[in-house]
C-alpha cells in the first residue's frame, strides 16, 4: 500500500468550505421555513432507472441502498407532511471517475403547490446560496429548450428522432465504440442519454447557470405531463460548467401511470440486458391514497462545491473516497 493511501483525499480548507457550504444550506430552507427530514438508507425495493443502478446490500435479505430518498420522501408527503428537505448519502453502482462517485451527498427537497418556474427560481437561489460560501459565486441563470438545444448539438429534432437516427448520431461521437450500440440495444431512451450526455450537456453552463427545460415525453422518468404540450415533461435541470447540478420535476400524482411507467423501465432494462426490479408498492399506495400537488428537485451537493471551486475530480470536495 502507498505510504500516503490513508490520507483524505480533501484538504483541511475544503473541508471547511464544505461544511459552511452545509450550514448555508440549512440556513437556506430554515428561512423558507422547509423541515428537515431523515428517511432510511436501507430500501426495500430497487430503482427501476435502468441508468440509476442500486446497490444491494449482501448477506442483508432483500434490502438495497438508496438511489435517492425520493420515495420515502413523497410517502411523507402522503402522509400530510409539509414541505421538506433532506441532506444525506446516496448510492449509484457502477458510478466512479473524475465526475462520479458511487456514494455522494444529495439535497432532496419538495415545496406543495409550486408550479415548474417557482421550482427552478428556488433551486437557481439554493444553488446561488451555497456558491457564495465559494470562490466563484454565481449570479443569476438563463433557460434553454431542450428540443432546440439537443437539435442544435446533434442535428436532430429528439423529439421526432427514429432510433435509426439516434444511432447515425451517435456514431458521429467522437468517443464512439461498438461496445456501446450493444450496451444500448434498441432502447431509444439510452440512446437519447447517450447524446445529451456526450453532445448536449458538455457545452451547457460555461458562462453561469443553464436550466433545460422542455424534455421529452419518453425522459419524464418521475415528472408530470405538460397538460399544455403533452408530448413535453415538466423536468427541468440544471447545469454549471458541463456538469449536472440537479434534476426537478413538478411530480407525477398518479399511481396507474406511475405503475405504468415503472412497467416501461423494466421493459428498457430487459432491452439493455437488465434485470427486472419489482415496482416499490409502497410508493404507488402513496400516490394512490394522494400526494399532494408538489414539485422536487435533487441537487448533487459534491458537484456544486466542485463546480464552484474549480475542482477537476469529485473526489477532492470529499473527506475519503468513497470505499476507501
Amino acid at each position: 500500500m502507498h505510504a500516503a493511501a490513508w490520507q483524505p483525499t480533501a484538504t483541511a480548507s475544503m473541508l471547511e468550505l464544505r461544511a459552511a457550504v452545509l450550514a448555508s444550506a440549512r440556513a437556506y430552507f430554515r428561512k423558507q421555513q422547509v423541515l428537515e427530514v431523515e428517511t432510511p438508507v436501507l430500501c426495500a425495493h430497487a430503482n427501476s432507472d435502468p441508468q440509476a443502478g442500486s446497490l444491494r446490500l449482501q448477506g442483508g435479505g432483500e434490502h438495497w441502498l438508496r438511489t435517492s430518498p425520493e420515495y420515502h420522501m413523497k410517502r411523507l408527503l402522503a402522509a400530510g407532511a409539509p414541505d421538506i428537505y433532506q441532506i444525506g448519502k446516496v448510492f449509484r453502482a457502477d458510478e466512479a471517475g473524475k465526475q462520479h462517485q458511487p456514494e455522494f451527498t444529495l439535497i432532496e427537497w419538495y415545496r406543495r403547490n409550486f408550479s415548474l418556474t417557482e421550482m427552478i427560481e428556488d433551486t437557481c437561489g439554493l444553488i446561488t446560496t451555497l456558491s457564495l460560501q465559494t470562490p466563484k459565486p454565481l449570479h443569476g441563470f438563463r433557460t434553454l429548450d431542450y428540443r432546440k438545444t439537443f437539435a442544435a448539438a446533434c442535428g436532430i429534432d429528439p423529439f421526432s428522432a427514429t432510433l435509426a437516427d439516434l444511432q447515425h448520431a451517435a456514431h458521429r461521437l467522437p468517443g464512439w465504440h461498438a461496445g456501446l450500440a450493444n450496451a444500448l440495444g434498441n432502447d431509444p431512451g439510452g440512446w437519447l442519454d447517450l447524446l445529451a450526455g456526450e453532445a448536449v450537456y458538455p457545452g451547457l453552463g460555461q458562462q453561469g447557470l443553464d436550466v433545460l427545460v422542455g424534455y421529452p415525453a419518453a425522459q419524464a422518468m418521475l415528472a408530470r405531463l405538460d397538460p399544455a404540450k403533452p408530448d413535453s415533461a415538466e423536468r427541468f435541470e440544471i447545469f454549471l460548467g458541463g456538469l449536472e447540478l440537479a434534476n426537478g420535476y413538478r411530480e407525477l400524482l398518479d399511481a396507474t401511470e406511475q405503475a405504468q411507467r415503472f412497467a416501461r423501465d423494466n421493459e428498457r432494462r430487459l432491452a439493455m440486458g437488465h434485470p427486472t426490479v419489482e415496482a416499490d408498492p409502497a410508493l404507488l399506495d402513496a400516490l394512490a391514497a394522494g400526494l399532494p400537488d408538489c414539485a422536487g428537485v435533487a441537487v448533487g451537493l459534491d458537484r456544486v462545491i466542485m463546480a464552484t471551486t474549480g475542482q477537476e475530480a469529485i473526489a477532492t470536495v470529499m473527506s475519503f473516497v468513497p470505499g476507501s
